[in-house]
């Protein structure tokens, strides 16, 4: 992809740029419901145990004992690959989701925009922007690529390019329509879209289970790998007369990849999505490699009282997800899409009787091959997957070819 590789930064250094710009005003440590209990009951979706509240694994034999601070209010840790479920905590608890719904947004809308297109944006694109809203700076009467808004939705997490980009599908209304239709295809039914880039606003929620199915699917496209993997970009600016189109920095906002804000990078990082609004708090889906093993974790909504307390959490289940992965039995599993179903097929996940451990058996029986992650240049990158072999097959099953290395593979940071 020349294209994005020309306009991105691929040097450790760039972990040192200002990030003034591409965080969001409106944020808060903690909503203020923070004394609500998760229902009783819930979707069973992918497994009885995950419908459960309180905290899912089964602690047998060398398995290693989950990380003690872990106080997000719904977590989970996932094999991206096989689809098993490691361990969770309220997984299908239905909470705001903050900008992590962009994720669905991009897996919605991306495939359809040619990423070279131009457009030139209007003011009634950028009307309804939400006040305080994370922006990457598009401003009207100035022409942008698709390639550009993308860049801005996912490094900077900008509203602005979100709705410019819904504009380009048809605008907000259809958007939001689309992405509701996609959430049910993905058997994401926690999922309830009410503003496409993950604006509060009132019955919008999503729920750990179902961000992590979310960006399963995405991380399918090579755009989107490519995408929510770069660490930082230029953008362009406002053209004058008679001048040469300046550009402008911008970063990515997942600090995990960046190693931003007291955060180390994580090694093996190559995204997702973070987010932080007033009613979500902080919430958080990474995918990272080690050792030839993809995982997927999503936290939502620490307490907030420790610093960087999204990353930390996930940086520590993803720790405890790469030595359990090989001891840990199931307690449930990532189903696949609808349409991967056969006829015959069990779309919701129940378990079989007589299943191991009480590990859900995948749909349409066998075991679940997970849509794994890929990644871009960015920093501390350890993906090896080639450009578009990730595909999925039929009857639920996602295969990862790697062949190669990605450019800058181990030039990150490590954690311990």
């Amino acid at each position: 992809m020349p294209a994005l590789r020309k306009t991105t930064v691929l040097v450790a250094s760039t972990a040192l740029l200002t990030l003034s710009a591409a965080f969001p005003a409106v944020a808060a440590e903690k909503p203020d419901d923070d004394k609500a209990k998760p229902p009783g009951k819930m979707s069973e979706i992918g497994g009885a145990r995950l419908g459960q509240a309180g905290t899912q694994v089964n602690a047998g034999p060398g398995v290693p004992k989950l990380p003690k601070k872990l106080t997000g209010r719904s977590w989970i840790v996932a094999d991206a690959e096989n689809g098993d479920v490691l361990a969770a905590h309220n997984a299908h608890w239905k909470l705001p989701p903050a900008s992590t719904m962009k994720m669905l947004f991009a897996d919605t809308v991306l495939p359809k925009l040619p990423k070279d297109e131009k457009h030139l944006v209007t003011d009634e694109e950028l009307a309804g922007v939400g006040a305080g809203s994370s922006l990457v700076g598009v401003k009207e009467d100035q022409t942008y690529t698709v390639h550009d808004l993308w860049l801005g939705v996912f490094l900077s997490s900008g509203n602005d390019a979100v709705h410019v980009l819904s504009a380009m599908n048809g605008g907000i209304d259809r958007t939001v329509a689309d992405m509701n239709a996609r959430a049910e295809e993905l058997q994401a039914l926690d999922t309830h879209v009410v503003s496409p880039d993950g604006y509060d606003a009132k019955g919008q929620l999503s729920s750990a289970y179902d961000l992590t199915l979310i960006a399963r699917s995405g991380m399918q496209d090579k755009d989107f790998r490519e995408y929510c993997a770069t660490v930082s970009a230029e953008f362009p600016g406002e053209k004058k007369k008679g001048k040469k189109r300046e550009h402008f920095g911008i970063q990515n906002t997942n600090r995990l990849l960046t190693g931003a804000y007291g955060m180390e990078r994580y090694e093996g990082i190559a995204g997702v999505k973070n987010g932080n609004t007033t009613n979500a708090g902080a919430t958080f889906t990474g995918v990272a490699e080690r050792g030839g093993r993809v995982l997927l974790v999503t936290v939502m909504n620490p307490d907030g009282k420790e610093s960087n307390a999204v990353y930390q959490e996930t940086a520590r289940l993803f720790d405890w997800g790469f030595q359990a992965a090989e001891k840990a039995e199931p307690v449930g599993t990532l189903v696949p899409p609808l349409s991967a179903v056969p006829a015959t097929g069990d779309a919701s996940g129940a378990p079989d009787e007589g299943a191991a451990g009480g590990a859900p058996a995948p749909a349409g029986g066998g075991k679940a091959q997970a849509a794994a992650a890929g990644g871009s240049d960015g920093v501390g990158t350890a993906l090896a997957v080639a450009g578009a072999s990730l595909v999925m097959l039929g009857a639920g099953v996602y295969v990862v070819n790697r062949r190669r290395p990605l450019p800058g593979q181990g030039t990150g940071g490590r954690r311990r």
